[in-house]
């Protein structure tokens, strides 16, 4: 079995419950990464991109270790959509977001740092949302504040309630982490969970 130490290339509190799930100890490092989307780049592409750099941004901290990078970017009618960051940029984007269906791409990377293995992949998941009205989209951010989650939405929480429908390749990826794509990639490096 592999001993080397994991690294989560992440200060989020949601992908750190979502990899204590699996029950291995790990660190977390921030990244440091400038999220920025490129000109010309895909939704798909610029998570796949970023999670990739926040692999490789903490790699020289731990030479000898797994590290683990994702990152999420949703799409609403070809454009990207990221972090609100703020209660009016949420309004906007759940405005924009209601009654419309919504492409959340959560890109992973696991980089050995020890001998440079990079594997990446995307998983995607679509989400349909419901016809909000304005006070429930206000009342819903005032209860959960989701201003650092990418769409204003946070499906573990209270955010199931603005969801309609989801379809996709893992619940968890909407979240933050795909941890499907993870345990397989773990493995790959003789990682066992058993």
């Amino acid at each position: 079995m592999n001993s080397q130490p994991l690294v989560l290339a992440s200060t989020s509190p949601y992908r750190c419950e979502l990899l204590s799930r699996l029950r291995i100890p790990f660190e977390t490092a921030a990244p440091d990464v400038d999220e920025t989307p490129l000109l010309g780049e895909s939704a798909r592409e610029t998570s796949r991109r970023l999670s990739h750099e926040k692999a490789l941004a903490v790699a020289s901290r731990f030479p000898n270790a797994l590290i683990i990078g994702s990152d999420q970017v949703a799409l609403l009618d070809g454009q990207q959509i990221g972090k609100p960051g703020n209660h009016d940029n949420a309004v906007r984007q759940l405005q924009a977001m209601r009654g419309k269906t919504v492409v959340f791409y959560t890109a992973l990377t696991l980089l050995n740092a020890r001998n440079g293995e990079i594997q990446t992949e995307v998983a995607e998941n679509r989400v349909s949302f419901r016809q909000l009205s304005d006070e429930e989209i206000e009342s819903y951010l005032h209860l959960e504040q989701p201003y650092n989650c990418a769409g204003s939405a946070k499906s573990e929480g209270l955010g199931i309630a603005l969801i309609q429908r989801m379809e996709g390749d893992d619940p968890n990826a909407l979240v933050g982490l795909p941890l499907i794509l993870l345990i397989s990639m773990l493995k790959n490096q003789g990682v066992s969970l058993f």
